[in-house]
């Protein structure tokens, strides 16, 4: 329980920093202080988020998926997917999740900067979004996901520019329908209706016109 609070204590004081080291810098450095993917990928969120993608992949005849953003994995522990392919921008993430998925042979894990052109019916985005703080890094990002997918994008995101007290460096909402709407070829095809009680984030799904 100290180990615990002293991760914590340091996440805090890390993400306050006026010298705060941008998002990717922040994710892998809180990999490597032992902290996890954070509240939204475990409990009744993640359940919430295996739901429903579980079921638009079995509905749809989804084959394979990429999702940028892994994690520690422990929201794919829940997923049931034919192929998976797995992406985020920290060392430490890629590492956890090599190891943790070791013994299953449908599941790979690459670093972002080592992403080759793969394709897949579905690309996924599971509380990312909000948490891409630099422009540049936020389009470079949706274009890369939306590039990727030859059918399908899942968002599960707030879908707000509005800030509270309580957002941390790391954390900046975002209206991302705005850059979405600017995307040729793409619909959004459905919105969820029930939102996250952690963050109030809920489901879009976009499809190829």
């Amino acid at each position: 329980m100290r180990r615990v609070h002293r991760i914590g204590y340091s996440l805090r004081r890390h993400v306050t920093r006026s010298d705060f080291e941008g998002s990717a810098g922040y994710w892998n450095r809180r990999y490597q202080l032992g902290s996890d993917s954070g509240a939204g990928s475990y409990g009744q969120s993640a359940a919430h988020k295996a739901a429903f993608v579980n079921r638009f992949v079995a509905e749809h005849g989804i084959g394979s998926v990429i999702e940028f953003g892994c994690g520690d994995g422990n929201q794919l522990s829940l997923a049931d997917y034919p192929r998976y392919l797995g992406l985020d921008v920290s060392p430490e993430a890629v590492r956890t999740c090599r190891g943790k998925f070791a013994a299953d042979e449908t599941k790979s894990f690459k670093l972002v900067e080592e992403y080759a052109g793969e394709r897949a019916d579905l690309t996924l985005s599971l509380d990312v979004i909000f948490h891409l703080v630099e422009d540049q890094v936020f389009a470079d990002y949706m274009t890369l996901l939306f590039d990727a997918a030859d059918r399908y994008v899942i968002v599960y995101a707030t879908n707000t520019n509005r800030t509270t007290p309580l957002d941390r460096a790391h954390v900046r909402h975002r209206r991302f329908t705005d850059w979405t709407a600017t995307r040729e070829g793409w619909r959004l095809e459905h919105q969820s209706q029930r939102r996250s009680p952690l963050r109030r984030a809920s489901f879009f799904v976009f499809a190829r016109t």
